[in-house]
C-alpha cells in the first residue's frame, strides 16, 4: 500500500472512531498535532509522510456474563507504516488477572495478525475484544486458577446465570461481500432463523438481521466463520422482553419490534469496473425509510442524505 493510501485509510478509520466514539471518556487523543498532520498531507497540504501517528485510548463498559458488565481501556499505539503494520493494542481490564490479561494479548494478536494484516484493525479489535471478552473471566468465588480459557478451554466450563428475552438487531460490516456461497448462505440461513433484514452486498459489504437474540447469535456465529477478508458487528440494539410473556405474546412483541420485513439481498445502483460499489444515497433513502438513517453515520463516519 502506497504511503498516501496508508494514510488515507488511517485517517477514515480515524475520523469513523471519532463519530462513534465523541465523548472524551470515550476516545482520548494524546497527540493532536499527529492528527491534524495527517489530515494535511492526506489532504495534499504537505508532501511531508507525517513522521508520527496518534496515540488513542478507548474507554469502553463492556456487557459480558456479569451483572454489571466490566470497564475496558483499549490503548492504540501506531507505528509510521500503519496499516501495512499491525499497532501495538494493549487491553487493560481490573477484572482480568495477569495471565488473563497476556492470553487475551496473545489470542487477539494472532487473530488481528490472520484477519487485519494490511488493514485497519482498530474497530475488528474492539469488536473482538468485545465478542471474547467473558472467555477470559473467571468466577473468583469458585476458582482460585488464573489461566485463561482462550480457545482451549470450553465455555461450559463455567456456570452463568441465563439471559433474559431479548430482541436484538445486528449491524454487520464486511470488507466485501462478493462470493455467490456465501450471499446464498446469508439468504437461507436468515430465512431459516426468523429473521428479517437485508444484505447489501459488494464492497463494503452490510448485513442488517434482526430477531430473538438467539436466533441473531446463531446468524453471526455461522457467518463469521466464514472466510472474510474482514467482518465485524459495527453496532448492535438489544430490547429486554418480557419473559412471562406467553408464546404467541412474545412472538408478536418480536414482530412489533422489526424494522424490515422478512430478509432480501437489496442492491443500490451497482457501478464501477466491477459493478460492487453501491449508490450510498440510495441506501440512505433505504435506511432512513425503515428509520434507521443513523446507522449510516456508524458505517460510513459521515450523516446521510
Amino acid at each position: 500500500m502506497a504511503r498516501l493510501e496508508q494514510a488515507e485509510s488511517h485517517l477514515a478509520e480515524m475520523e469513523l472512531l471519532f463519530s462513534m466514539y465523541p465523548g472524551e471518556d470515550e476516545l482520548e487523543i494524546t497527540d493532536q498535532l499527529a492528527v491534524a498532520e495527517l489530515r494535511d498531507y492526506v489532504a495534499g497540504a504537505t508532501d511531508t509522510y507525517p513522521p508520527s501517528r496518534p496515540h488513542i485510548v478507548i474507554k469502553q463498559k463492556m456487557d459480558t456474563d456479569t451483572v454489571n458488565g466490566v470497564n475496558v481501556t483499549i490503548s492504540c499505539t501506531y507505528s509510521s507504516d500503519y496499516p501495512n503494520v499491525l499497532p501495538e493494542i494493549a487491553v487493560r481490564c481490573p477484572d482480568l488477572s495477569r495471565s488473563q490479561q497476556a492470553q487475551l494479548h496473545s489470542d487477539m494478536n494472532a487473530y488481528l495478525s490472520e484477519s487485519c494484516q494490511g488493514d485497519v484493525c482498530i474497530l475488528s479489535a474492539v469488536e473482538w475484544i468485545k465478542d471474547n471478552l467473558h472467555l477470559y473471566l473467571t468466577d473468583k468465588s469458585t476458582s482460585s486458577s488464573t489461566a485463561a480459557p482462550g480457545k482451549r478451554e470450553s465455555r461450559s466450563t463455567f456456570s452463568f446465570p441465563q439471559p433474559k428475552e431479548q430482541f436484538s438487531r445486528l449491524w454487520i460490516y464486511s470488507h466485501h461481500i462478493y462470493n455467490k456461497r456465501k450471499r446464498k448462505n446469508i439468504l437461507e440461513w436468515s430465512k431459516e432463523l426468523g429473521l428479517s433484514g437485508f444484505s447489501m452486498p459488494g464492497k463494503p459489504g452490510i448485513v442488517c438481521v434482526e430477531g430473538p437474540h438467539s436466533a441473531c447469535e446463531d446468524f453471526w456465529a455461522r457467518v463469521k466463520v466464514l472466510t472474510w477478508k474482514k467482518i465485524m458487528i459495527r453496532h448492535r440494539e438489544d430490547v429486554p422482553l418480557d419473559s412471562q410473556s406467553a408464546e404467541g405474546s412474545m412472538a408478536d412483541n418480536v414482530d412489533s419490534l422489526r424494522r424490515f420485513t422478512g430478509f432480501e439481498e437489496a442492491m443500490f445502483d451497482p457501478h464501477g469496473n466491477r459493478g460492487n460499489h453501491m449508490d450510498l444515497g440510495q441506501l440512505y433513502t433505504y435506511l432512513n425509510e425503515r428509520g434507521c438513517g443513523d446507522v449510516f453515520q456508524l458505517y460510513f463516519g459521515i450523516e446521510g442524505r
